[in-house]
């Protein structure tokens, strides 16, 4: 079938349309900024139609031809007449997609109960009414909390978590919600597609498990290593003030944290399960929270510790980042840089790379390398006296002090992770490239992913010796390999990100 799939640069859209592909389904994207699509590695399999869904004639060449249209945008803004905004947007697609002749809409709405809702719930809501009165068959799934690392309210569920080890809260931190996970909600979105024209109706959506909002935050919190945080129900947080102390302590905007806190006015619950007779779950059954975190956690735990899908070839999860997804999505990571130049040829400057550690030392501040060995040791660490097999050769898997080769391609790239005791996980890597003089540049990259408050800590407790400790380390190697003299090299302070 040939499907248009609108919200393609949000969360659910940016997942749902490789799995379109995979389906069969040719696809056709309707996007605003068709630039924020130049990464994502499906790029190339889609039409991409420039538009902007305000504008009957733009949609009228985007829905032309096509069988099925997702409706998956919605405005997060907290701020203006947002409701006279989704209200015009659905009419336009409705209007435009009977024109048309298409045989099918499926839209992606919330799960709300009877009776008064907030203004967001309430706007998804109406667009879903909008939708089934088009004349055009219409499936509204209705979904609670979508579990899934760049969903806007896993990643507040996330980040308050690891932040905060006692949380104050609102008293609707009790309300129950019925969370589903990423890989389902794609389940039911595909299969909608190609259902019988006669269903024209909402269906509840949502996983196994039913928990109080505050159970999902502690879910998390063992999911992640981390202990149960201690939840303290406060009466007097109005969603308004429960908004500000959320953009106070995650990255989330305050826009986001608005409507997804007065979401949790209300039980997000299924009322019926009438969609097990229209669509059947997945052949393996519905996923549960405690596993649907553990697969938006597995990313971190692999040691894939790039930050930037650019060089992904392939698509990966799809629990898993994508280019599209916000800055503030995924698990905190922490990185120094350093880039200096050599006057030594690659090959030279890889020895000393290779050679590092052991009795060669780490370059830089002896003093601070031996005094953290110490303090590793003092806490039952492995310190840095395991040194190295060879003093100039290493392979994947072997000791190097307190770190352990993890990656290793001759000549080019070298990855150790940190063995030492530590509160998250931490990699050093090093990558020698030719430079157009006929010396060489090492870049240095130190990453940690910090485990909950006490790691944050850590690494602001340690950031002032890195300009002097991993600085002078990037650049005595360089300045070594190029003996007698180096040409230097800059170095960038250290940066914060999002994996």
């Amino acid at each position: 079938m040939k499907v248009l799939v609108t919200g393609a640069t949000g969360y659910v859209g940016g997942r749902l349309v490789p799995k379109l592909l995979e389906a069969g389904h040719s696809v056709r994207v309707i996007a605003r900024e068709p630039h924020r699509l130049d990464n994502v590695p499906w790029r190339e399999q889609v039409e991409i139609v420039q538009g902007d869904l305000l504008h009957p004639d733009n949609v009228r060449a985007a829905v032309a031809g096509q069988d099925v249209v997702y409706y998956l945008v919605h405005s997060m803004s907290a701020a203006g007449d947002f409701e006279a905004l989704e209200r015009q947007v659905a009419t336009v697609i409705a209007t435009e997609a009977l024109a048309a002749g298409v045989s099918r809409i499926v839209y992606l709405g919330g799960l709300h109960p009877d009776g008064p809702l907030s203004r967001h719930l309430g706007s998804r809501k109406e667009v879903g009414e909008i939708l089934l009165g088009s004349g055009v068959p219409t499936v509204a799934l209705q979904a609670g909390v979508i579990i899934g690392s760049g969903s806007a309210s896993f990643e507040m569920i996330r980040h308050l978590t690891e932040v905060l080890p006692y949380m104050p809260a609102p008293k609707w931190v009790r309300n129950f919600i019925q969370p589903i996970a990423i890989r389902d909600v794609l389940h039911y979105l595909v299969s909608a597609a190609s259902l019988p024209k006669e269903v024209n109706r909402a269906l509840d959506i949502g996983g196994p498990d039913v928990f109080r909002y505050g159970q999902l935050m502690n879910g998390y919190a063992l999911e992640a290593g981390l202990k149960q945080r201690a939840i303290a129900s406060l009466p007097v947080l109005t969603p308004w003030l429960a908004s500000q102390w959320v953009n106070l302590v995650t990255p989330i905007p305050r826009a986001l944290a608005v409507p997804i806190i007065e979401s949790l006015l209300h039980d997000a619950v299924m009322k019926n399960h009438d969609i097990d007779g229209v669509i059947p779950p997945p052949a393996e059954g519905l996923i549960g929270y405690r596993r649907a975190v553990r697969l938006a956690l597995a990313r971190m735990r692999t040691g894939d510790v790039d930050t930037s899908w650019r060089n992904t070839p392939v698509i990966g999860a799809p629990a898993d980042p994508l280019p599209s997804d916000p800055e503030w999505a995924g698990h905190t990571v922490f990185t120094d840089t350093q880039e200096f130049s050599s006057q030594g040829s690659p090959e030279e400057l890889w020895r000393v790379v290779e050679s590092i550690g052991g009795d060669n030392g780490w370059y830089s501040v002896p003093v601070a390398w031996a005094a953290r060995g110490w303090l590793d040791k003092l806490v039952g660490g492995v310190g840095l006296r395991r040194g190295r097999r060879d003093p100039d050769a290493l392979a994947t898997g072997e000791a190097l002090d307190f770190w352990r080769v993890e990656e290793i391609d001759h000549g080019r790239f070298l990855r150790l992770r940190a063995e030492m005791k530590l509160p998250g996980l931490a990699w050093l890597e090093f990558t020698v490239t030719p430079d157009s003089s006929g010396g060489s540049v090492l870049h240095q990259r130190a990453i940690f992913f910090p485990h909950g408050l006490g790691g944050r800590l850590y690494w602001l407790a340690v950031m002032p010796f890195h300009g002097i400790v991993f600085t002078g380390m990037a650049s005595a190697m360089a300045k070594k390999a190029s003996l007698p003299s180096s040409t230097g090299g800059t170095s960038s302070l250290p940066d914060r990100g999002r994996l």
